[in-house]
């Protein structure tokens, strides 16, 4: 079973935890991730472009001139593609970017980004994560003794009551804070570092709900 060190806000190991095989020992699909994450960003576009056919631009409803004698090539109207001020011919036009991707998909493709973070040595868990208020020096020095450089991904079990680690962390245009019920392949791909909190991985590994509902069984 695969294990992961646990540190502290000062960077030091205070235990270590293992890794549900479920989510960190999976076989790491390219081609599913590909597909998942081009689904995802293709989800993000307007699909709002759009352009006018000779019949949407105004004017040009008479023929410029006669069809025959001028020596000029034959015309029908001064709005037809080949003119100054005309239509477009075959222009975009709105419509949705939407591809399909199951729920199937979507967490196999998880489990492979999951894995491949482990193994390429991605993947930091931090004991617990506080902040009083927002402060983004603190961020800051948090990131650098745990030696977290470049693009990183902090990982929360969900969003804070006074938002006060978003926010310390919102300044730093490298660093991303993400969720563990919405977290996504694309945030681990982008990710040069991906620092967790254990409540953060118990949530990912359904252990805290699992507790939750022992505790209201008994």
């Amino acid at each position: 079973m695969a294990s992961i060190e646990i540190l502290d806000a000062s960077g030091k190991k205070t235990g270590t935890r293992d890794l549900a095989a479920e989510y960190f020992e999976s076989t790491v699909s390219v081609p599913l991730m590909h597909q998942v994450v081009l689904a995802g960003l293709a989800g993000l576009r307007a699909g709002t472009h759009s352009t006018k056919t000779r019949g949407e631009v105004r004017g040009g409803g008479k023929k410029p001139w006669r069809q025959k004698g001028t020596g000029r090539a034959r015309q029908g109207s001064i709005r037809s593609p080949q003119w100054v001020g005309g239509g477009i011919a075959h222009g975009p036009q709105p419509h949705g970017h939407e591809l399909h991707v199951n729920k199937k998909m979507k967490r196999g493709a998880l489990r492979s980004a999951l894995t491949d973070t482990l193994r390429s040595g991605k993947l930091v868990l931090i004991s617990e994560l506080s902040f009083d208020e927002p402060k983004t020096k603190r961020a800051v020095e948090l990131l650098e003794a745990l030696e977290l450089n470049g693009k990183v991904v902090v990982v929360l079990p969900q969003p804070t009551e006074d938002g006060a680690a978003e926010l310390s962390f919102r300044n730093l245009t490298d660093v991303r804070v993400a969720y563990a019920g919405g977290l996504g392949t694309y945030d681990l791909l982008w990710a040069d570092r991906v620092l967790f909190t254990e409540a953060a991985l118990d949530a990912l590994e359904g252990k805290a709900s699992t507790e939750t509902e022992k505790e209201v069984a008994e």
